[in-house]
């Protein structure tokens, strides 16, 4: 594909104490744009081809910054210091008790009350040919939501002419802590109506199996001969109402898919998503052992965003990450980030389209 990415920025808006918020705008030569703003590193609108070339916003958004300032869904966020749930906000690392925030019940969720999705990340824009993109950083003090040590973290937005949106993530810390980060945009591939008819297909033998308040049993099921059988290709809503335990403690798919049992620098097909009357195609690669999906079982219809209702199954995630509760669950991969080391991570979203029928 001939012709240059562009990248484009903005005044968006600004924080009550008056710091300006950014938003850039990525695009490449064959329509592809997305916005992503500093605040939280959201991203707030995607737009992607159809089959026919037309043009639809294929993400979940508000019209904003006052908006995203409220509480929401952690839509189009980066998720830090730790993506998905800690039990009782507690781990203990080094023989040390470390208490976090307890933002959902009993529990911690996505970093706390202030996680990465309420910070203003410094953003620099960059062109490179057939690439464009951000790059973010942010530090995170020693005792950030009851987290050990300084952090400092780089996250790069990339967007290229081969229709591929790459995230990259590093961080590093001057004392031993935990660290799994993750992106949080919710996916609609038609640009309005639910997702029960997009076809999904996860490639993953077993799936997390949680407790009555979403934190994992610490147990590795199957997917065989369950609703939670992606590793072929069917529409979200085959089984989302199947009378299922696992189903009815997360109103839905809430759940993380184990790609492999220990992290590595591998990337990997994780998921792969079609959308039958647009023809749009996702496909989600990652270096991260877990992807974690959710089908939209929260939107109630509370929020409204870029003209539509945020109604139930309205958007899906598909979240690349470590498992959750890992700091408590000996058996999972090892969160721990040490002062000699690099935590990196590596998402790939990569957009296409078909004329007809899955392929």
């Amino acid at each position: 594909m001939t012709g240059r990415c562009t990248v484009t920025a903005r005044r968006f808006g600004q924080l009550p104490d008056g710091t300006s918020i950014t938003r850039a705008t990525l695009a490449n030569a064959t329509g592809i744009e997305v916005d992503v703003i500093s605040y939280g590193g959201i991203i707030t609108r995607l737009l992607v081809p159809d089959a026919r070339g037309r043009l639809a916003d294929i993400v979940l958004g508000l019209d904003s910054l006052e908006e995203y300032l409220s509480p929401n869904p952690y839509l189009g966020a980066l998720i830090g210091r730790y993506g998905n749930r800690i039990a009782h906000g507690r781990f203990e690392l080094d023989g040390k008790t470390y208490r976090l925030d307890r933002n959902d019940g009993a529990h911690h969720l996505h970093g706390g009350v202030q996680g990465f999705d309420k910070k203003n990340w410094l953003m620099e824009t960059f062109e490179s040919g057939s690439r464009a993109g951000v790059v973010m950083t942010l530090t995170s003090p020693d005792g950030d939501q009851g987290y050990p040590g300084r952090v400092d973290i780089r996250a790069v937005y990339e967007l290229s002419n081969a229709d591929e949106l790459e995230l990259t993530l590093h961080a590093t810390t001057d004392k031993p802590t935990i660290v799994n980060l993750t992106q949080h945009s919710y996916f609609n591939l038609a640009g309005r109506g639910d997702v029960l008819d997009h076809r999904l297909q996860i490639g993953s033998e077993i799936y997390i199996p949680v407790g009555a308040d979403q934190i994992p049993t610490g147990e590795l099921q199957r997917v065989a001969a369950s609703p939670f059988d992606f590793r072929r290709p069917k529409a979200i809503g085959h089984d989302i109402e199947a009378d299922h335990e696992q189903l009815r403690r997360g109103s839905g798919y809430d759940h993380t898919f184990v790609l492999k049992t220990q992290a590595n620098e591998d990337l990997m097909l994780a998921a792969r998503v079609a959308e039958p009357v647009s023809g749009r195609v996702l496909e989600v690669l990652t270096v991260e052992p877990g992807l974690h999906f959710y089908s939209g079982n929260g939107l109630v219809g509370d929020l409204q965003g870029k003209g539509r209702v945020l109604s139930r199954h309205g958007g899906f995630c598909l979240e690349p990450q470590h498992f959750p509760d890992s700091p408590n669950q000996a058996g999972f991969p090892s969160v721990t980030l040490l002062p000699d080391a690099t935590y990196q991570s590596r998402v790939l979203y990569r957009f296409s389209a078909m004329r007809s029928g899955w392929s």
